[in-house]
């Protein structure tokens, strides 16, 4: 990766007699950075930041987030226009190789993905050892990190080869894990990929069709689906792309990488903020009770707190949400689920968000997860089959992000720091005298 931060001046720290020019580096777009890799060198210091909440870690061209004004860029085109008019194999082009593909481009490409889809047959009867009840996302994460004993051949992240036909495995296998994640847990055959469908629609079919009869996807479905995967593709350095970016600097192979950013997915105030948002809807239950939970959430001695509004990066509306809210109200009317109680409470939750004053004021607007849990709902699909297609969505970001971070010239081995409390030096007593 061709490193393109500029020097854009300097800053004057005063640590005790000594006073530090440290370098400030200008991106493209986004706030300036202090470099401060010399501190400790210098000082003898480090600096603390928990939970990275003002550290760059890397310099990335693949994601860019304004949340203060609700912006999204993948590669620099707006979230919005490549989710109304891009499929998700050319947003998987896009971030994996940083333009927008010609149509032969994207032909191959699409060709390529689609001829991958299938799985080993032995890799088949891994999903046998799993537990009936296990949650779908521990059977993905052992699963994905166990595709680098059966893909050998694709683990040597010094070959460009193998690290592009490990990318071309991992999305195109994803899908056929996830489905497979989704049949185990409810006992039914494994359906295979068929090579006349697209991404989304192969999908759908692998989940939904059973061996009894035929399965039609439909077309508002299908695409409804292929929105929720651009949405979710990537969203710069996040806990579970920064744990592939950690994992993959010791030079781990990508097939471990990437199940280690699904575990982290998996956490609730990450990947499984969809899934709460649903069950939060369920527990209010009924348009007649949601003043009694909006009065706890307003009350700040009760612990309760509306889940899908709000997010820690967008502080204005999250630019996500409002094409996740055009597609949620397309798939209900395309199922005609409008009248289902869970989604009545949804609406009006919704119209709540947007026009009380509490709620304006703190700019917590309905999320992404918000609309993408009820929109996932009306699909179908059991609330623990939430974040497994988020970690499918997700995968291609992780392995761009991945991808740039290997052939980064600058990359070091992740070793973050800390200030140590603990007890000091001290001498060892024998049990006897304790």
């Amino acid at each position: 990766m061709e490193n393109k931060t500029k020097p854009s001046g300097s800053a004057t720290l005063n640590v005790g007699d000594k006073t530090l020019e440290l370098p400030v580096l200008s991106g493209s777009v986004g706030p300036d950075v202090i470099d401060v890799k010399s501190l400790y060198a210098q000082t003898g210091m480090f600096t603390l930041d928990p939970g990275f909440t003002s550290t760059a870690s890397c310099e990335s061209q693949i994601t860019y987030i304004d949340g203060d004004n609700g912006v999204l860029l993948y590669r620099g085109y707006p979230i919005d226009q490549l989710a109304d008019n891009s499929s998700f194999l050319e947003t998987c082009y896009l971030l994996l190789n940083g333009e927008l593909p010609s149509k032969a481009e994207l032909d191959d490409y699409t060709h390529t993905i689609t001829h991958h889809t299938m799985l080993h047959t032995q890799l088949d009867r891994f999903f046998e050892g799993y537990r009936r009840d296990a949650h779908p996302m521990a059977v993905m994460v052992g699963t994905v990190g166990a595709l680098s004993a059966f893909y050998h051949d694709s683990t040597d992240i010094n070959d460009p080869m193998q690290r592009m036909i490990a990318t071309h495995r991992l999305i195109a296998k994803m899908p056929t894990i996830a489905a497979r994640a989704y049949k185990y847990s409810v006992g039914q055959p494994f359906i295979s990929p068929r090579n006349d469908l697209s991404y989304s629609e192969n999908f759908l079919r692998m989940c939904f069709a059973v061996p009894a009869e035929d399965y039609e996807v439909n077309p508002v479905l299908a695409k409804a689906m292929d929105k929720i995967f651009i949405l979710h593709a990537d969203h710069e350095q996040n806990a579970s792309t920064s744990t592939v970016r950690l994992a993959g600097s010791s030079g781990a192979n990508p097939f471990a990488c990437i199940a280690a950013g699904i575990a982290c997915l998996w956490g609730p105030s990450h990947g499984g903020a969809n899934e709460a948002a649903l069950n939060m809807l369920r527990e209010i239950g009924s348009v007649d009770r949601i003043p009694e939970f909006v009065r706890r959430a307003k009350d700040k001695n009760d612990p309760f707190r509306l889940m899908g509004f709000g997010h820690r990066v967008y502080k204005n509306y999250d630019p996500r949400a409002k094409v996740m809210q055009k597609t949620c109200h397309e798939v209900l009317d395309e199922l005609d689920k409008r009248d289902e109680p869970l989604l009545q409470v949804a609406m009006e939750l919704e119209k709540i968000a947007l026009e009380d004053e509490y709620f304006v004021e703190k700019k917590l607007y309905p999320n992404i997860d918000f609309y993408s849990g009820i929109t996932l709902n009306a699909l179908g699909f059991p609330v623990e089959m939430y974040t497994v297609l988020f970690a499918l969505a997700r995968t291609v970001g992780w392995i761009a992000q991945w991808e740039e971070m290997t052939t980064d010239p600058t990359q070091r081995i992740g070793r973050p720091r800390q200030i140590y409390t603990g007890a000091t030096e001290r001498d060892y007593k024998p049990v006897s005298e304790r």
